[in-house]
């Protein structure tokens, strides 16, 4: 049965689920309409919300191979896929997946911070209080079913990147950490450096 978060509730996710080895991160988000604009307004470009996951060692990034995302889709351990890169959000379910075999993580890292921004925002004029039902999922692979879910239902006008939660590791088991918290950081090379 999924658990609904709230913004900053932690869950264990291998105390009630004997032998969870891998996880789908399940990511999702929608446009949310924009108000009228005039008639010789150009059109607006889609907003492209792009997920990644930073691997972190004793809560620290130390190398580029630990940001696993559009570019670079897998981990060198091969212990976290990114599944590919959503161009617009469109569609129902989740937009971006990110799989992470637990199981085989290494003992070295500690935390992995899943994040979100949104690709060329300050360009494009574009910010999270645009985005709508956006919502970060923990997902059994074993069976695909869905052990919690927080909704980012909060006002994140002018926040251009988001870190959307964290799994992590804590007396031999791993947890989850609704996190929901803005930054203006206008790209996941500024985002990243919050963790060096």
């Amino acid at each position: 049965m999924s658990v609904s978060l709230q913004k900053g509730q932690k869950v264990s996710l291998s105390k009630d689920n004997a032998g969870l080895s891998k996880v789908i991160v399940g990511l999702g988000w929608d446009e949310a309409p924009q108000g009228k604009r005039g008639f010789f307004a150009p059109k607006p470009q889609p907003i492209d919300c792009d997920a990644s996951a930073l691997m972190l060692r004793s809560g620290k990034l130390c190398a580029n191979e630990d940001i696993i995302y559009f570019g670079n889709l897998k981990h060198p351990t091969g212990t976290v896929q990114h599944m590919g890169d959503n161009l617009t959000g469109a569609g129902e379910g989740d937009d971006e997946q990110i799989i992470i075999d637990l199981a085989a993580v290494p003992q070295v890292y500690d935390k992995i911070v899943v994040v979100v921004n949104i690709y060329q925002a300050v360009q494009r004029k574009q910010h999270f209080g645009m985005i709508k039902n956006a919502f970060i999922r923990i997902v059994d692979a074993r069976n695909n079913t869905e052990l919690c879910k927080y909704d980012l239902s909060e006002d994140y006008s002018n926040m251009t990147a988001m870190i959307f939660g964290e799994i992590y590791r804590h007396n031999g088991e791993w947890k989850f950490n609704a996190m929901g918290q803005g930054t203006t950081d206008p790209g996941l090379g500024e985002l990243a450096n919050r963790f060096i």
